[in-house]
């Protein structure tokens, strides 16, 4: 064998022996990138604690009442006696038309009703003159009590459409929405709006899945999104019958009265819901991650004597974090918990997504931080 071969030879092997030792190092160094390895068991003791259930929904705050109040005579109007932001009580005089036409309608009639009364009732056709002469008279006084629009009910003013001067046709409707009505916002609008600002409701909607456990006086917290560090505590008023569908997603109305609303709370603010829909005071309980139930059946792994064994329990409340048990278990039992797998890689730098070793053939640099392969 000649000096160069050799020489070739020699140096072949040392490639080889060097690429071997790097991939080695590579491996010892990184790992095998993304391998989750699960840890020691987990266990945790069945305790005395407080449990509840709780609904979560989302939701809107909304006025109790609110009223749109207009006029349901015809004519101009000359004043307007109230203006946004002002306080009313029901029956009280917000705005008036000109009430001359209706006036004299008024005193036309009352002439016709004196002039068949001084002709006499004695017969059928003078006491049916008379009454027909009572009945306009009536319809006269109604128009001209028309022509003064009053606040429906108890309030704030909190829109003022009219304004002094503006002709108004008859025929005006008022609306209103209540506690009552569904859980759907109401837009009111009309001459004049009078809305409740102090009995304020929050209308949310929940889950087909979780309607049936609603009821009347469940108690409830509600967190205004734009007040979220003063949760404020509410009831259960009403749960609607009927659900509203909407991307395929069936929900169901629900309308919650605020015990003391915080001030500067006003209609139309988001806000999220917490209903306690069932609670159990100083009970034995697990965390629920340790309860498994399959076909109805609910059962935890207990750890004895270093060793899991499997023992059926009756449950009572479920919450999120943990599980009333009714039998099955003993305080101090521990219950294994589902394990929770590390990666070997997560405290590493410098390594790529996807395993590949750096700077071989990626062609792009890798979030992690690996270098730009050249491909040879």
């Amino acid at each position: 064998m000649t000096r160069r071969r050799r020489s070739l030879v020699i140096n072949g092997l040392l490639v080889v022996v060097l690429l071997g030792a790097g991939v080695a190092g590579y491996l010892v160094f990184f790992g095998s990138s993304g391998n989750a390895q699960p840890t020691a068991a987990r266990t945790a003791a069945a305790a005395t604690r407080d449990v509840s259930e709780v609904v979560t929904a989302s939701g809107t705050v909304q006025s109790s009442f609110s009223a749109a109040a207009s006029f349901s005579a015809s004519g101009t109007v000359t004043e307007i006696d109230v203006k946004v932001g002002d306080t009313v009580t029901k029956g009280q005089q917000l705005a008036k038309l000109d009430p001359t036409q209706a006036q004299l309608q008024v005193d036309i009639a009352q002439g016709n009703v004196d002039a068949a009364l001084a002709k006499g009732t004695g017969t059928t056709a003078l006491l049916t003159a008379y009454r027909q002469a009572q009945l306009a008279l009536q319809q006269a006084e109604d128009t001209l009590a028309a022509t003064t629009l009053t606040a429906p009910g108890d309030g704030t003013i909190t829109s003022v459409t009219g304004s002094v001067g503006q002709k108004v046709a008859s025929g005006g409707t008022s609306s209103n929405s209540s506690s009552s009505s569904t859980s759907s916002t109401t837009t009111t609008s009309g001459f004049v709006v009078v809305t409740d600002l102090k009995n304020l409701v929050l209308k949310a909607n929940v889950s087909e899945s979780d309607v049936s456990k609603l009821k009347g006086d469940q108690a409830a917290t509600v967190t205004v999104n734009a007040m979220q560090s003063t949760p404020v505590q509410a009831k259960v008023a009403q749960v609607d019958l009927t659900p509203t569908t909407a991307n395929n997603v069936v929900q169901y109305g629900v309308t919650l009265t605020l015990t003391q609303p915080p001030a500067g709370l006003r209609p139309g603010q988001s806000a999220s819901v917490e209903i306690t829909v069932a609670g159990a005071t100083g009970v034995l309980a697990v965390p629920a991650a340790a309860v498994q139930t399959v076909n109805g059946a609910s059962s935890v792994q207990v750890m004895e004597n270093g060793a899991e064994t499997r023992k059926t329990v009756e449950v009572g409340v479920r919450g999120d974090q943990y599980v009333e048990i009714k039998s099955g278990l003993s305080a101090g039992d521990e219950v294994v918990l589902p394990p929770v797998t590390t990666s070997t890689n997560q405290n590493r730098t410098g390594q790529q997504q996807g395993g590949n070793f750096p700077g071989t053939g990626g062609g792009q640099r890798t979030n992690g931080g690996g270098f730009t392969g050249t491909g040879r």
